[in-house]
């Protein structure tokens, strides 16, 4: 029998999100509140395959579960950072490593001492100063802490991995815990007559979940958030034209790459997540520039080795629910919004929205300041994000009509001054605990062609000998760390590999 004395949580909806959420209130929440999750075995999930940023890492390990066994059970692989290829013109390259880049000298950051460099000719491209650039191209992986002193950080890395087996793994974990999963397609929404909460939820045949709050991880249909409780939608798609995608797995040709891959194409850009016993590709596009039957045969032509199914379409809206919280319902994943995953941060969007959630957790009846609290946390995270994505967007030098539209619209105000403020000198502007630090700024910002004019004057001061030395002895450390480090499928294959 139910506890009377603990709250209810009703999670509308399956896949990654639903469980993610399942699984993080089973382990934090279980002697306070009661969980009931309700899907139906007849709708499918969006879920193709799934690349990560670091931060993955600290939500599996505050449900104390084994890397080991999660990238085994996952098909999974390691990840280092994210390739762009031919985003600025045909043929270039650069990579978003995780971790930092070179060393700083006192308060000086480290670009600002290769800008200095690289005016006077005794600089090599940054990618060579970033460890986890040069592990990732040379297929290299490794867990490496380092010792205190050390003038080479720790690597930062997450994952690639099967979407459908993660949900699969959490959902053992959360049931493991208590979380009780009812099987139903929901037919009905019922709210409260006289404060228009959702009280609950009638399936098919007659059955009804109540409960007291309501997570809405429905997907783009947003069944209780938007058709329900009409939170409204905010529209980005003049900023992120893109609005479809192809999706399709082959078959793998060679050992994992330690890296997504992202190449730009005519009307989009394709993705490649490398699995243990698949890849994972996509074709996201701009249906004003390409037909869904040119999107699909592009796709396969792309494509490394045999399809192993054909081309699934998918459709979307660039932008975000207007409230994520409204009354007694929190959206988390598609229903909250959509980010194409240009920057892999599906899956964090959704767990940091979880954090939130676990953080504002109401006792019982909602207070109006833990739902406004909420939703402005969400709509700064989701909006400096954006401006990231938008980002690739604009430094661009390719003709297709997509990218001379992209590179000529106006842009955000504040994405905009951080444009100007990189191109005068070569300062990065972060506020407060916005997802992606100076070093990614910098990365895409470099890689994308936008050099500043000049530098921090205090790169001045270190005289061009010394500055030339200094440079050079970073990058045979970082060459040195590289070559050392095992073959990223012979880790997987001592670690972690799959049945």
């Amino acid at each position: 029998m139910a506890d009377p004395r603990r709250h209810h949580i009703v999670i509308v909806g399956g896949g990654t999100a639903g469980w993610m959420t399942a699984a993080a209130l089973a382990r934090f929440a279980s002697r306070t509140h009661r969980v009931t999750l309700v899907e139906s075995d007849a709708i499918g999930t969006v879920g193709v395959g799934e690349a990560t940023i670091p931060q993955i890492r600290l939500f599996n390990a505050a449900l104390g579960i084994e890397e080991d066994e999660f990238v085994r059970e996952t098909q999974g692989s390691f990840k280092l950072g994210i390739e762009f290829a031919d985003w600025l013109r045909p043929g270039h390259r650069y990579m978003h490593a995780f971790g930092t880049i070179g060393r700083a000298a006192g308060i000086v950051p480290f670009h600002q001492l290769w800008l200095r460099g690289r005016a006077l000719g005794v600089a090599d491209e940054l990618r060579h100063y970033s460890l986890n650039e040069a592990a990732a191209l040379a297929g290299k992986f490794d867990r490496v802490a380092r010792a205190p002193g050390s003038v080479l950080p720790e690597i930062p890395y997450a994952y690639h991995f099967d979407a459908g087996l993660y949900a699969r793994f959490l959902r053992r974990f959360a049931e493991a815990r208590g979380v009780e999963r009812v099987e139903g397609r929901i037919v009905h929404v019922r709210r409260d007559g006289e404060g228009g909460d959702i009280a609950s939820v009638e399936l098919e045949g007659g059955a009804s979940v109540a409960g007291e709050l309501f997570i809405d991880c429905s997907g783009f249909r947003g069944l209780l958030i938007g058709e329900t409780l009409g939170a409204g939608f905010e529209d980005w798609s003049h900023w992120l034209p893109c609005d479809r995608a192809m999706a399709v797995p082959s078959e793998r040709q060679s050992a994992p790459e330690p890296f997504t891959r992202s190449t730009a194409r005519a009307a989009g850009w394709q993705w490649r997540i490398p699995l243990q016993h698949r890849t994972g590709n996509g074709y996201v596009y701009s249906s004003r520039h390409i037909s869904d039957d040119e999107a699909a045969s592009a796709l396969l032509a792309y494509v490394e080795g045999e399809a192993l199914a054909d081309p699934r379409p998918l459709r979307f809206k660039a932008g975000k629910r207007r409230r994520m919280w409204v009354r007694n319902c929190v959206a988390l994943g598609l229903s909250a919004g959509f980010m194409e995953p240009l920057e892999s941060t599906s899956i964090h969007l959704v767990q940091s929205a979880i954090s939130r959630l676990l953080d504002l957790l109401p006792a019982g009846r909602v207070a109006e300041a833990e739902i406004a609290e909420f939703n402005r946390k969400s709509d700064f995270e989701w909006a400096r994000i954006r401006d990231f994505i938008i980002l690739h967007y604009r430094g661009t030098e390719r003709e297709e009509p997509l990218w001379h539209a992209c590179r000529e619209m106006a842009l955000p105000e504040e994405l905009q001054h951080r444009i100007d403020l990189f191109r005068a000198a070569g300062r990065i502007a972060r506020d407060h605990d916005e997802l992606f630090a100076e070093v990614a700024w910098l990365q895409v910002m470099i890689g994308q062609g936008m050099l500043p004019e000049g530098w921090h004057p205090l790169a001045d001061g270190f005289p061009a000998d010394d500055l030339q030395g200094f440079l050079a002895d970073m990058r045979r450390l970082v060459d040195h760390e590289a070559a050392r480090m095992p073959a990223h499928g012979d880790f997987i294959e001592r670690h972690c590999a799959a049945l």
